[in-house]
């Protein structure tokens, strides 16, 4: 974590105007709001159009299948040293068919062995924006072998989403949920 505190502190139930309560009330009919939507309820205007965009993105919208859509925003967690997207989605990761030997090796990006050629593509391409907000010809060759032109774009919409995720946990300082460990590679950020 990049902030031991933080900097904008997540709402409370009981401190929640009727717009802040408008934009929890989905999640907390669900049991759970984390502390990256009591943060963000701090504009509620933008947390909605956020969470709009959001949902894309990790819906059956998006035309990556989940295992493809999580070992991007692990790498994009990884490469913003973002402690909390990090946290989060290695948990669905899991979920979605990655393996603990594969989330490890995700630190370790593009040239780790034992990713397949697809795969292999997909940690290159968030890569590649994350350092020049590109995606080379060769890179995006391979893609092309594995995936749709619509999955090509969400390869794009999704690093990009977790990018800015990544970018507003951060500077906000948003902390880990109760329950959940920091994993030590990103304790030093």
């Amino acid at each position: 974590m990049r902030l031991t505190d933080p900097r904008i502190s997540p709402l409370q139930d009981a401190n929640l105007t009727p717009d802040q309560a408008e934009v929890l009330a989905p999640m907390a009919a669900t049991g759970r709001v984390l502390n990256i939507f009591r943060t963000l309820a701090r504009a509620p205007k933008a947390a909605k159009a956020f969470l709009s965009w959001g949902n894309y993105v990790l819906s059956r919208r998006n035309d990556l299948p989940p295992r493809q859509r999580e070992l991007l925003i692990l790498r994009i967690g990884f490469l913003c040293r973002s402690g909390y997207e990090w946290t989060q989605h290695v948990e669905i990761g899991k979920r979605d068919g990655l393996t603990e030997a594969e989330i490890a090796r995700i630190k370790l990006g593009p040239n780790a062995p034992d990713w397949s050629e697809a795969d292999k593509a997909l940690l290159q391409a968030a890569d590649e924006l994350h350092h020049d907000q590109f995606i080379t010809d060769p890179t995006w060759a391979v893609l092309k072998g594995s995936f749709t032109d619509k999955q090509c774009m969400d390869v794009v919409f999704t690093v990009g989403q977790y990018t800015q995720v990544s970018m507003m946990l951060n500077s906000f300082g948003v902390q880990l949920d109760p329950g959940q460990v920091l994993d030590p590679d990103l304790a030093a950020y």
